[in-house]
């Protein structure tokens, strides 16, 4: 099984517009079991080849990219969210519906990416690489990119320790499943 997308994976924005009502529930699915939920308003969704073969296809779609530099640019950018062989890759959604409210709690959760943890079977915790562009002097954006280095051990809980929003949530038996495939994956 392959881990990264390769340029032969994706398809013009045409063939694949021809293609995708049937291909769209598999990718779905794959989505759904990557989704994690923690708390009131953040949503992890761990990545594998195919949910990110799924999102540069949707882009392209939209954006009717054709040039080459540009396909392979996505398909790098999107390649580099995995990480290393061995580590996890996600995006975490911070979402919060209030504008005035999202200011406020963006303020005050500047420093959580530095609190965002796997928790393997051992109970280690894996704290979160990610990206120091995606938190401003101010306030840290709604979507971050995460990368867990579980050197292929596969986690059962995601949390964050940040003070005043400590939580945790088990992963399920579908997590764990797409998990332990996606790190099987060289």
């Amino acid at each position: 099984m392959k881990r990264l997308v390769r340029r032969r994976d994706i398809v013009d924005y045409a063939t694949y517009e021809d293609s995708r009502a049937s291909s769209r529930p598999a990718a779905i699915a794959a989505k759904k079991a990557r989704r994690v939920h923690l708390g009131d308003y953040l949503t992890f969704a761990f990545e594998n080849s195919e949910t990110l073969r799924y999102q540069i296809q949707e882009i392209m779609r939209v954006e009717r990219t054709v040039r080459e530099a540009d396909i392979e640019d996505e398909i790098n950018t999107y390649n580099a969210l995995l990480g290393d062989s061995g580590d996890l890759g996600c995006v975490l959604m911070i979402e919060i519906e209030s504008e005035s409210e999202r200011t406020l709690l963006l303020t005050q959760w500047r420093d959580l990416p530095e609190h965002i943890y796997v928790r393997l079977a051992d109970d280690t915790r894996v704290y979160a690489r990610f990206d120091t562009g995606q938190v401003g002097d101010d306030r840290l954006s709604a979507v971050q990119y995460l990368q867990f280095s579980v050197e292929g051990r596969v986690p059962v809980a995601v949390g964050t320790d940040l003070l005043g929003l400590e939580s945790e949530v088990q992963l399920n038996p579908l997590h764990i499943a797409a998990l332990t495939e996606d790190l099987s994956r060289t």
